[in-house]
């Protein structure tokens, strides 16, 4: 019965320290990724700044040329970031598919050739813990605009509107749907008025409504703003919130700053689209840290794993002992008490065998 229970306990000791190398193992897959995630928000923390930089209006076009240029170096940097190799002759972030490269570059941004799978340890008898995170995941999912719906201003605007990113106003109006804003400048002195038109389903919503400069437009549970002077028939769109990949991001706005501004009108499309990429950039910056924090939370649980992993080395140590280690004084009664039993019984025995019938003829 003891050596069935000591079976049992060496084996369970055995499972939780494998359970350890694991842990260790996702410990070092973890961290990799962690620091490449690091690099990530670096590197788009620093594109954002460029933004910022690209929008000085004392700028002239060799200025944001150069910017441009500096633009291609961190894409170039951030697609490193994101074909990081694992170590083992795999890379971080293309899923199950781990020997294939998870992106290659494309003239509107990048392709993703991994999967949105997870690669999985067992870290604890009824823990399986993710080690990895798809490029998908990391790179690509990041909304539009302000998350909800995305504003912005057709490229063959010929005035100076510079629409914002607007905000939701009342959840339950949300439509879902794709809108115009499309305005009109007729008359001497000129009047200017625009009309929203629901797109989707061909209808207008707001009719010649006269148009202030930064004065709020409001519809269907969403609120922006419009400055500057649009021209006639200038059109600005509101649309639902897609994900786009932060590689597309930002070679979007690499042609935007090699766009001529020539005019209020180009200096307008320039406005729009900066504001278009800080928008992108700054959601692909959230979901980086958001990876970024679930790794960290994974990492912490590790830890915590170690040490119910350490206390339960040292209760199947404290049981084997109980069950295998000598008891020296129980063991020398117990011989003792064998060996008086034994002398008794060869005594016996001696005497027994001395007996017989032809003693007494």
């Amino acid at each position: 019965m003891s050596s069935a229970r000591v079976l049992e306990v060496t084996q369970s000791q055995s499972m939780n320290e494998q359970f350890g190398t694991n842990r260790q193992n996702a410990k070092a897959s973890l961290s990799h990724v962690e620091l490449a995630l690091q690099n990530s928000g670096d590197l788009l923390q620093d594109i954002q700044d460029l933004v910022v930089s690209a929008g000085n209006g004392a700028m002239v076009m060799s200025d944001r040329e150069a910017l441009a240029t500096e633009l291609e170096g961190r894409l170039q940097d951030l697609l490193g970031v994101a074909n990081t190799a694992d170590g083992s002759g795999g890379y971080l972030f293309s899923g199950y598919m781990a020997t294939t490269q998870p992106f290659t570059q494309t003239p509107t941004g990048a392709n993703y050739q991994g999967d949105q799978g997870q690669r999985k340890l067992q870290v604890g008898p009824s823990r399986r813990m993710a080690i990895s995170a798809s490029g998908s995941e990391v790179f690509e999912n990041n909304l539009t605009g302000n998350g909800i719906f995305q504003t912005q201003a057709a490229i063959a605007n010929t005035g100076a509107g510079i629409i914002s990113s607007g905000a939701v106003t009342d959840r339950s109006l949300l439509t879902g749907d794709d809108y115009a804003i499309t305005f009109s400048v007729v008359g001497v002195p000129p009047v200017t008025t625009y009309t929203v038109t629901n797109t989707t389903t061909a209808t207008a919503i707001q009719v010649a409504q006269p148009y202030q400069p930064g004065g709020q437009i409001a519809f269907d549970g969403m609120a922006l703003d419009i400055k500057g002077q649009p021209d006639n028939g200038d059109t600005f769109t509101v649309k639902p919130s897609q994900k786009q990949s932060v590689f597309t991001t930002v070679t979007d706005l690499i042609a935007a700053l090699r766009t001529p501004d020539d005019g209020s009108s180009g200096k307008a499309l320039l406005a729009n689209r900066l504001n278009t990429a800080n928008d992108n950039l700054k959601a692909a910056h959230d979901n980086v840290l958001t990876v970024q924090a679930s790794v960290g939370a994974r990492m912490k649980e590790l830890d915590y794993l170690d040490g119910n992993g350490d206390d339960l080395n040292i209760q199947y140590a404290s049981t084997l002992s109980d069950l295998q280690d000598l008891d020296m004084a129980k063991a020398i009664s117990l011989f003792s008490q064998q060996q008086l039993t034994l002398q008794a019984a060869q005594q016996s025995f001696k005497a027994m065998s001395g007996l017989s019938l032809f003693n007494y003829i």
